[in-house]
């Protein structure tokens, strides 16, 4: 494989913005079919609300099986072919992705689109990846805030738009994000340069380029294990968001695919304005180690909140909290970033990325599963905040992790201030 004139351009101060936009657009396609697989799903197999919290929970672990699989493999391609190539075959396979689930005449056809999708998934760790290479390691806290700010303007949009057009046709938001990956591909294949320079690239180890390789490489490195630990306990938590967001809230709201939209809508709007207004104040304030514990702290007190709230209109209340928590996840990344070297940050958004689908296996089958158990007629404790409390524990429990992390890097990870720990 070779870089083309466009990958071989020397990146400039715009290179950042150009993978911000990849990712935003990519994001954007993504939340438009938010809102509407519940309907498509319900449509398709003939069932009602309640018995397609199974379906959605098996279809989010197909994505995360194949995921889990794949996301070291394409890792490791980066850090040897570079980012601009993994990035754009992973936007076309996804592109082809929203085609097949906008054409399907059965559920089985949802599930190879997922399985599609997972394999493509990399597009957000090679995105980081990418952030990666071009900041310095004290820039990297607010540059991976950047873009957790673009997959918020992402859910700012997307799931508004897909809600809007699913009230038309469930369908009608597959073939508009199929139209959105469609212009990021060709966006990307004529303005993102390419990120890591030649000298910085390593040879394709097939041992390292698969999930369990990738996570036993990091497990003997203590420095980075606890911290990806901690992420991967805090993506189990966050399963609870796409597995069984659209569902709930239709169950225990009565909400519209219109409504679903909306309160997504909010959700993004609160992560654009908290990673990419606040993050780099945050950092300013509290360094990296403190943002990120802080941020662990408000996310697990907010998912309990999700659980407790009776009515609709308190979850809007919650939504602004649960925002600020949106802090942990890019000063999590920094922290795993800063002690890994250049020519393995591909391998370690890998592993992240592995450690993510492996929760993405699991989580929406328990978290879909607790919803299914404490809403069936026959349940004899009703309780539709059953997965959002489960999500709070698990959140809480990911601290334990995070602060043998820190121990472990005492003196590697000077805060901002030129002070260490919490």
């Amino acid at each position: 494989m070779t870089d083309s004139p466009a990958s071989t351009k020397r990146h400039g101060k715009n290179a950042f913005m150009f993978v911000i936009i990849t990712v935003a657009i990519d994001m954007l396609a993504f939340g438009l079919i938010i809102p509407v697989i519940p309907t498509l799903v319900q449509e398709l197999g003939n069932i009602s609300a309640e018995q397609s919290t199974l379906y959605i929970g098996a279809l989010g672990a197909t994505y995360a099986i194949m995921n889990f699989l794949f996301g070291p493999v394409l890792g490791s391609l980066s850090d040897r072919y570079g980012r601009r190539p993994i990035l754009l075959a992973s936007i076309a396979t996804l592109g082809l992705d929203f085609l097949i689930m906008g054409f399907a005449n059965s559920v089985w056809l949802l599930f190879l689109g997922r399985a599609l999708s997972g394999i493509s998934g990399a597009t957000f760790s090679t995105a980081n990846a990418y952030i990666a290479d071009v900041t310095e390691p004290a820039e990297r806290g607010k540059a991976f805030g950047m873009t957790g700010a673009a997959f918020g303007f992402g859910f700012v949009f997307g799931p508004v738009l897909g809600g809007f057009l699913g009230d038309f046709d469930p369908r009608a938001p597959f073939f508009a994000a199929a139209a959105l990956a469609g212009l990021n591909f060709i966006y990307g294949a004529f303005v993102l340069p390419e990120s890591l320079n030649q000298e910085d690239r390593r040879d394709f180890d097939l041992k390292r380029a698969n999930p369990f390789g990738a996570v036993k490489h990091f497990s003997k490195l203590p420095h980075v294990s606890w911290f990806l630990a901690c992420a991967g306990i805090f993506f189990l938590a966050h399963t609870v968001f796409p597995s069984t967001w659209s569902v709930y809230t239709e169950i225990r709201y009565d909400w519209t695919p219109r409504d679903i939209g909306l309160s997504l809508g909010l959700v993004g709007v609160g992560a654009a304005i908290v990673q990419a207004g606040l993050m780099g104040q945050a950092l300013k304030r509290f360094g990296t180690v403190r943002t990120a514990l802080y941020g662990i702290l408000i996310n697990a007190v907010s998912l309990f909140l999700f659980a407790i709230a009776g009515t609709g209109w308190i979850v809007y209340l919650i939504i602004p909290l649960n925002a600020l928590g949106g802090v942990a996840n890019p000063a999590l990344n920094a922290l795993m970033s800063t002690v890994t070297p250049k020519n393995a940050q591909g391998e370690l958004q890998g592993a992240s990325a592995s450690l993510n689908s492996f929760a993405m296996i699991f989580g929406p089958i328990l978290m879909s599963g607790a919803l299914f158990y404490f809403t069936r007629p026959e349940s004899s404790i009703h309780f539709a905040g059953a997965a959002f409390l489960l999500a709070a524990i698990l959140t809480a429990v990911s601290l334990i992790p995070f602060q043998r992390g820190v121990i472990a890097n005492r003196g590697a990870l000077p805060d901002d201030d030129g002070t260490t720990g919490p």
